[in-house]
């Protein structure tokens, strides 16, 4: 048929995939048509034995006259032995760059988390800035090998979670851009080196807790900062803290955001929406974290939103570092968030609490346990293990489980 753009318009859709009709006057030149209505000029032509096609423009965007036009100068350059089509495609995949592929990549991941984001945005920043403007098809393996070991020199396990990232967004890449015919405009992955050749760094995972014999050691230098030290208002906060977190085993951001609409009174939990899993997470609270509350209500600002209120550009607690240290000094044992919550971890596993219980309150998933399937803790069946816990924990500090709560400083004037 010849292409026209009467002619056009009473082509019929596919019933699935798409359809093409080819042009009599000139060969080489055809109209693509698909299922969902999409139009488009292109042009084929068989070079070395093999199909190349590909597109000059989308209809009616790109007229027939300019579309014909293109294809005639196309297939003249192919005519005298140029592969346009080829040159095309290099062309194509020089346009992808490592920044445009990660920022296609992010924009897929519509579940990842901001901090997750940010975390990634600091590798790329940090380690891979030059290479961000370079087309992915120009990092070599060799590269990518020679990377992960300079970067292995400041941090293994930066090198290896980097890398990771990495690997990610081409393999993003590679299913996501295609030629005409399907094939992907990236090839292969040049980070499988660092598997070929066992060049991942053993990073041993951290598993450090605060020993029970140190918890009363730990819990005195919370007491000492705010008195001995004079603690600031952001430091007795600090101690509030890090006592729910040790107490609750919950994630760093996850009790560092916690605002008070999460905290219901009267039945007793608190309700974490934004977890590592994306599953709600609602937990029981102890005697002693419920006072802890509410003394922390007691003391807030009418108009405070968060529990663990902060000047900060979120709202909330940040960055604890420098008071954390502070307790090091003063209690002589060192720790991190995390650490509070893989004590809560260990000390609830010590008291022979039932797995499928442990894994509720830590909000841990069951998918691939069968039995756990078939098991449904509500909230109140978990209360008494939460309160367990609690006890425990309060009294290694030293602390009577049945003691009203008060701010540090009031205690220590009480004693």
């Amino acid at each position: 048929m010849k292409l026209s753009k009467a002619s056009i318009e009473k082509l019929p859709l596919p019933a699935t995939g798409q359809a093409f009709y080819r042009d009599d006057k000139l060969k080489g030149f055809a109209v693509r048509i698909t299922a969902s209505g999409s139009i488009a000029f292109v042009i084929e032509k068989r070079i070395e034995g093999k199909l190349r096609r590909y597109t000059l423009g989308k209809y009616p965007v790109v007229t027939v006259m300019q579309a014909r036009k293109m294809a005639q100068i196309e297939l003249g350059k192919i005519a005298q032995g140029i592969d346009t089509i080829k040159a095309r495609q290099q062309t194509k995949r020089r346009h992808i760059t490592l920044r445009i592929a990660y920022e296609d990549y992010t924009r897929t991941r519509k579940t990842l988390k901001a901090t997750t984001l940010k975390n990634y945005n600091h590798m790329l920043q940090h380690f891979l800035s030059d290479w961000l403007n370079k087309p992915l098809t120009d990092l070599s393996k060799e590269m990518i090998e020679k990377r992960h070991a300079a970067i292995g020199k400041e941090s293994p396990a930066s090198a290896n979670l980097t890398m990771r990232l990495l690997r990610a967004v081409f393999n993003y890449a590679i299913a996501t851009y295609e030629n005409e015919k399907g094939s992907s405009l990236i090839g292969d992955n040049p980070v499988k080196r660092l598997s070929q050749t066992r060049a991942w760094y053993k990073v041993a995972r951290r598993d450090s807790v605060i020993k029970k014999h140190d918890l009363q050691a730990w819990y005195q230098g919370l007491c000492r900062l705010v008195d001995e030290q004079g603690g600031s208002e952001r430091d007795r906060l600090l101690k509030d803290y890090f006592l729910f977190v040790l107490l609750t085993g919950l994630r760093r951001r996850e009790a560092a955001s916690l605002s008070w609409q999460q905290v219901d009174f009267n039945e007793k939990t608190v309700t974490i929406e934004d977890t590592k899993n994306g599953r709600k997470h609602i937990l029981p609270l102890s005697s002693y974290l419920i006072e802890l509350l509410q003394t922390l209500k007691e003391q807030s600002q009418p108009d405070s939103h968060f529990v663990f209120a902060a000047d900060s550009r979120s709202g909330y607690i940040e960055e604890p570092r420098k008071t954390m240290w502070k307790i090091t000094r003063l209690s002589g044992v060192e720790f991190t968030i995390h650490d509070l919550r893989r004590t809560f971890i260990t000390i609830a596993e010590s008291l022979d609490i039932s797995v499928y219980a442990l894994k509720r309150l830590l909000n841990h998933a069951t998918a691939n346990d069968v039995t756990a399937g078939y098991i449904i803790l509500d909230v109140e069946r978990l209360r008494e293990p939460m309160q367990k816990i609690t006890d425990y924990i309060l009294k290694l500090m030293g602390i009577e489980a049945s003691a009203k709560i008060m701010r540090l400083s009031e205690q220590l004037t009480a004693n």
